[in-house]
């Protein structure tokens, strides 16, 4: 059976599968996955409206209310959304099932809204939908994050997917077919990246000039300033 992207994240690899992959993450991607977390907080004032976008169980949940109490999550998966909530051991976050490119949330809602470790390309939902909504739902003057996988971090990345479907979570590599940024998975599973001359092409479509920023030579941060 072949998945799109967005099916393995809401039907295959969700709640306890997807905290799985995270679990079995060499200490470099460790490093990666933290130093993402921790350039969202350094942009979270505390007070901030956050939300973050494609929240899965909680894991970069749990980090953002210890800057600011009022965080919320989404994403399209019932079952990791309900771990996140079984998991939250007392944090104040709110959580809701919604789509990123059309949430229900009114504009200039949120101080920062956030999409990181490759939502962008792994949501598979048209990006410049997704960065629009994005914008729509941020206060005038707050931030609007979003992160992909800095090229130079492909070795580690791809080793990472390596180890993912020799526990089964998910389908064998297509080594033939994987290549210059992207995986391919036998089952039909595909992981794609954004690079900064992507993110800016898309900003400029939405008369914005992002900061691109480079994060532990493994991240590429697309900042955006809300007019």
């Amino acid at each position: 059976m072949a998945f799109e992207s967005h099916d393995y994240y809401s039907e295959k690899l969700s709640a306890e599968k997807l905290r799985r992959v995270y679990e079995i993450a060499s200490p470099r991607i460790r490093q990666y996955l933290d130093s993402e977390i921790d350039f969202v907080v350094e942009r979270i004032k505390p007070g901030d409206r956050v939300l973050e976008l494609g929240c899965g169980y909680g894991r970069v949940l749990e980090r953002l209310v210890d800057r600011t109490d009022r965080v919320w999550g989404i994403d399209t998966s019932v079952t990791s959304l309900l771990l996140a909530r079984t998991e939250s051991k007392g944090h104040n976050y709110l959580l809701a099932a919604m789509n990123a490119v059309q949430t229900a949330f009114r504009q200039d809602c949120f101080d920062v809204t956030a999409c990181i470790q490759n939502g962008i390309s792994a949501f598979k939902v048209d990006p410049k939908s997704l960065i629009s909504e994005a914008i729509r739902i941020t206060k005038p003057g707050g931030r609007v994050l979003f992160s992909s996988y800095a090229d130079s971090f492909w070795p580690e990345r791809l080793n990472w997917f390596r180890r993912q479907a020799e526990f089964g979570l998910l389908g064998e590599i297509d080594e033939a077919a994987t290549g210059n940024g992207v995986i391919v998975c036998k089952d039909g599973f595909r992981a794609t990246t954004m690079g900064p001359d992507g993110f800016r092409a898309l900003c400029v479509e939405l008369d914005y000039c992002p900061e691109i920023i480079i994060v532990d030579e493994s991240s590429v941060f697309c900042e955006i300033i809300v007019k």
